[in-house]
C-alpha cells in the first residue's frame, strides 16, 4: 500500500509538472502570435479598446502576469487571491517617471485587477511596456516573493517575452480609461480560435485520395474505366492545387508579417539614429564654441596680467624715486654737526647760571638778537665780551623783588647737538624762563648790564 501511494504521488507530480510546462508554452506561443496579429492589424486599421486583437492580447498578458501568482496571507492564515498589480506596484517603483502614482490616484478605478488593466493600457500608450517588464524582472527578490516555482516570470522565457513586447512600441495606441474594459469583476478569457489551424501533410492527402478513389469505384460500377480514371485525376489535381495554394498563402502571410515588423523596427532605429546624430552634432558645435570662448578668455587674461605687471613695475620705480628725493630733501634741511656744537656753546654762555644759591643773568634783547648772536658765534666768539660777563664780582647780586627763585633753565634747554634740541629754540620765544627786555625794564630790582 505504501508503494502504491508513493507511485500515485509520483504520477500526480509528473502530471502537474507536465501541465505547468504545457500551460507555460501555450501562453508564450499565443502571446507571440497575438503580438504579430496586432502589428499586422495596425498596418491597415486603427486599434482601440473594441479591437478583438487587442482584447485578446490584453487577456493573454494578464494570464501571463498572473501565472502561479502567490496569494496574500491574512491574519487568520488564509490565502486570498492577489492581482498582478500588487507585483507591478512593488517591482516597477524604481522605473524613472513611472505612472504608478497616477493610476493609484484614479477615482473610477478602485479594484486591484482594474488598476492592473489600466496600467497595461497606459504603458502601451507610453510605449514602455517592455521597459516595465524588464525592470520588474531585474528585481529578482520581489519576483521571487510574489511568484511560486514554475511561474513564467521566474523562468528563462520571461526575457524572451520582454524582447517580444518591444515590437509594440511601433504602434500608436489611444484608449479611454473609463470604459468597460477596466471592469475588475469580469475575468480575462483567451480566444484561441484565431491561432488554431490544421495543416494536412502529404501522406494524409494521398491517403484521402486513395479513399476517394475507392469510394468512387465502388459507387459507379456501371461507368466506364476511362471516366473513373479521369474523375480521379481531376480530383487529385484539384486537391493538390488547393493544398499548394494554402501553403503559399500561409507563407505569404508569414512573410508579410515579418516584413511589416522589420520595416517598423528599421524605421524606429533610423529615427533614433537620426536623433542621436543631430544630438552629436549639437554637442560637437557646443564643444567647439566652448573651446573658442576659452581661448579668447585665456588671451584676454594674459593681456591683463602683462598690463598689470607693467603698471606694478612703473609704480615700484616711482616709489623708489620718491623715496630717494624725500631722503635727499630732508638731509639738506638739517645743519651740519659743527654748527650745532657752536650754537650749543653760545646758548650755554648766554643762559642763566647758578652759583652759590644766587642767580646771574645774562640778558639779551630778544630771541632775534639771540639768533643773530648765534649766527655770529659760528664764525668767532668775542673773548672780551665773554670776559666782561665773567669779570663781575661773585658777590654781586641782581636785585629782585616779589619774585621767587626759578630753577635752572639749563636742564630745559638741553643740548643743541641734536636735531630735536635745535628745533626747540623756537619754543624759547614764549618761555617764561628767558629774560626779555620788557621784563627787565618793568622789574624794579633789575638793572641793565
Amino acid at each position: 500500500m505504501a508503494s502504491l501511494g508513493v507511485g500515485l504521488h509520483l504520477v500526480r507530480k509528473r502530471g502537474s509538472g507536465r501541465s505547468s510546462v504545457v500551460e507555460r508554452r501555450n501562453l508564450l506561443t499565443v502571446c507571440r502570435f497575438s503580438v504579430k496579429t496586432l502589428l499586422d492589424r495596425s498596418c491597415f486599421d486603427t486599434i482601440d479598446d473594441t479591437s478583438p486583437e487587442f482584447v485578446n492580447f490584453v487577456s493573454i498578458l494578464e494570464h501571463i502576469l498572473s501565472h502561479r501568482l502567490k496569494g496574500q496571507t491574512t491574519w487568520f492564515g488564509y490565502e486570498s487571491p492577489r492581482s498582478f498589480w500588487d507585483y507591478i506596484k512593488s517591482a516597477c517603483s524604481k522605473v524613472p517617471h513611472n505612472c504608478i502614482r497616477s493610476i493609484e490616484s484614479m477615482e473610477n478605478v478602485r479594484s486591484s485587477r482594474a488598476k492592473g488593466r489600466a496600467w497595461i493600457r497606459v504603458v502601451l500608450m507610453e510605449k514602455r511596456l517592455s521597459e516595465y517588464i524588464s525592470s520588474a524582472l531585474r528585481d529578482f527578490k520581489t519576483t521571487r516573493r510574489f511568484y511560486e516555482d514554475g511561474a513564467i516570470m521566474l523562468g528563462e522565457e520571461a526575457g524572451l517575452l520582454a524582447d517580444t513586447l518591444i515590437g509594440l512600441n511601433t504602434i500608436d495606441l489611444s484608449f479611454c480609461l473609463k470604459g468597460e474594459g477596466l471592469d475588475g469583476s469580469c475575468p480575462a478569457v483567451i480566444d484561441y480560435t484565431p491561432y488554431l489551424k490544421f495543416t494536412q501533410n502529404a501522406e494524409s492527402i494521398s491517403s484521402d485520395e486513395e479513399e476517394m478513389r475507392t469510394l468512387g469505384s465502388s459507387g459507379s460500377e456501371s461507368s466506364t474505366p476511362d471516366k473513373t480514371a479521369t474523375a480521379a485525376s481531376i480530383f487529385t489535381e484539384q486537391s493538390n492545387l488547393v493544398s499548394k495554394c494554402k501553403r503559399f498563402e500561409q507563407k505569404y502571410r508569414t512573410s508579410l508579417e515579418q516584413k511589416g515588423y522589420l520595416e517598423e523596427l528599421v524605421r524606429l532605429r533610423e529615427a533614433q539614429l537620426s536623433k542621436a546624430v543631430s544630438h552629436n552634432k549639437a554637442l560637437q558645435q557646443s564643444l567647439a564654441d566652448t573651446h573658442l570662448t576659452h581661448n579668447l578668455e585665456k588671451e584676454q587674461l594674459e593681456y591683463i596680467i602683462l598690463e598689470l605687471q607693467n603698471q606694478l613695475t612703473v609704480l615700484k620705480n616711482n616709489d623708489l624715486r620718491s623715496r630717494q628725493e624725500l631722503t635727499a630733501h630732508l638731509t639738506n634741511q638739517w645743519p651740519s654737526p659743527v654748527a650745532l656744537d657752536t650754537n650749543a656753546v653760545a646758548l650755554d654762555t648766554l643762559l642763566y647760571r647758578k652759583s652759590t644759591g644766587q642767580w646771574e643773568e645774562k640778558s639779551f634783547q630778544s630771541l632775534e638778537q639771540l639768533s643773530a648772536d648765534m649766527s655770529l658765534s659760528q664764525m668767532s666768539l668775542d673773548p672780551s665780551h665773554t670776559l666782561s660777563l665773567e669779570a663781575r664780582p661773585p658777590g654781586t647780586l641782581w636785585p629782585h623783588q616779589g619774585k621767587e627763585e626759578t630753577p635752572s633753565l639749563r636742564g630745559l634747554c638741553g643740548s643743541l647737538t641734536s636735531v630735536a634740541s635745535y628745533k626747540s629754540l623756537a619754543s624759547l620765544k614764549s618761555s617764561e624762563c628767558l629774560a626779555s627786555p620788557a621784563t627787565e625794564i618793568s622789574s624794579p630790582g633789575f638793572t641793565p648790564s
